[in-house]
């Protein structure tokens, strides 16, 4: 279970974007950064389902409690290519919830030269998102991942080694989650407004 009030850890930029931001040509985005209360009921120990299930809206959540949302904006476009994020890769929504579209510069990734990245997030079937880097260290793309964005191979699993299923996020889109590989439970996901 992760619970917390949705504000980063981290620098944000400033919301919303003032007339004399030079981003104010590209986005303008209305919206400010404000507290949430954020619940996600997640499974331990996650299953691959028989079929793959639509990735939509809030796809997961990052190890600093930060939503991940699709690859999408609201108009259905590429968000990362369409909206402007502040240095951390992150913006707020309408209702002032911060949140990624993308792996966020401000996430620690420490994988040496030849490793596997390290988690980054979960998605809301409970599989792991993990960093840029695969099995041999090698820098991933959208080729090298299945149409979910992930594939199975023995990873560090809630302190063991385990060969499972996982996601990761990569420098295209759609760059964390494209589909469900897992259960979803709607009913697991609670922002309260």
């Amino acid at each position: 279970m992760f619970t917390g009030n949705g504000l980063p850890d981290h620098t944000t930029g400033v919301y919303p974007i003032s007339q004399s931001d030079d981003a104010y040509d590209y986005d303008r985005n209305p919206n400010s950064i404000s507290e949430q209360e954020i619940s996600f009921d997640l499974p331990l120990y996650p299953e691959l389902s028989s079929s793959v299930h639509c990735a939509s809206g809030t796809i997961g959540i990052a190890v600093n409690g930060i939503p991940i949302f699709n690859g999408f904006d609201a108009g259905g476009r590429d968000a990362v290519a369409h909206e402007i994020q502040d240095a951390c890769d992150g913006h707020p929504q309408q209702q002032g919830q911060y949140h990624y579209h993308n792996m966020s510069s401000c996430l620690e990734d420490d994988a040496g030269v030849g490793e596997h990245s390290e988690l980054i997030g979960y998605a809301l079937d409970g599989f792991g998102i993990y960093g840029p880097y695969g099995e041999d260290g090698e820098f991933l793309t959208n080729d090298d991942l299945d149409g979910c964005h992930g594939h199975a191979h023995e990873i560090e699993w809630e302190g063991e080694t385990a060969s499972m299923y996982h996601y990761h996020a990569t420098a295209e889109f759609p760059y964390t989650v494209g589909c469900f590989m897992g259960e979803v439970e709607e009913s697991d996901l609670h922002f309260a407004e």
